[in-house]
């Protein structure tokens, strides 16, 4: 399973690259108006760190305007993957900039059906957001694990990108399934690392060796 970082902070996307925890990253307005930077110059930035796709996302709505876009965001380096929202104009860019040999990952996806449009107009990405949908009572896990039956049955080649990842237990139960990517945020990949059971068989270590004054170097 592929790990891309969902932020638009050079700092901490450096260090968990620095880790080989970084395959790619994906950006939004809001992460990169969190990040107080030009769009086209922090875009630019995180493309030579990170040698993997990065999702830069259209501002526009209308199919004629995102395509435009699309092709301005994928002059910034070779594996910009550009970012359309699941609607039919998205779906109508998707196929355009697809066509035209550039990654495009479709994104605000909450059923199998919008799944399967995007991939039959040549996503490289589609993606699922699970967070959401536990916000409203729905097991968000339920869908990428429907996604993928479908891209299954009938060899669909887009990759499931979970998003809207809020937990390391999202990430655990979407590896179980078979996601090809998750999108999380620094925090939550970097949490990954935690359990109690660590940390308390730690301590006891860290006890023995100072009680039998133990030391290496």
């Amino acid at each position: 399973m592929k790990f891309f970082v969902d932020t638009a902070e050079i700092d901490a996307i450096a260090e968990l690259n620095d880790f080989g925890m970084v395959d790619g990253v994906t950006t939004n307005p809001s992460l990169i108006k969190k990040s107080g930077r030009d769009i086209i110059e922090v875009t630019k930035e995180i493309c030579e760190l990170v040698s993997g796709p990065v999702s830069a996302e259209v501002t526009a709505t209308d199919a004629d305007t995102m395509i435009a876009e699309g092709r301005k965001l994928a002059e910034i380096a070779d594996n910009i993957a550009v970012k359309v929202p699941l609607t039919w104009d998205g779906l109508q860019a998707c196929k355009t900039l697809t066509d035209e040999g550039k990654m495009v990952n479709v994104t605000l996806c909450f059923s199998v059906n919008q799944a399967i449009l995007a991939a039959k107009a040549g996503a490289t990405f589609i993606s699922p957001f699970i967070g959401r949908l536990d916000d409203i009572n729905l097991d968000g896990m339920d869908l990428i694990e429907d996604i993928r039956t479908a891209y299954d049955n009938y060899g669909y080649e887009t990759q499931i990108l979970a998003a809207s990842i809020r937990t390391a237990n999202h990430i655990a139960e979407c590896a179980r399934i078979g996601a090809d990517v998750i999108t999380a945020p620094p925090a939550v990949i970097k949490g990954m690392v935690n359990h109690p059971l660590t940390d308390k068989g730690l301590a006891a270590f860290l006890a023995d060796i100072a009680a039998a004054d133990i030391k290496i170097l």
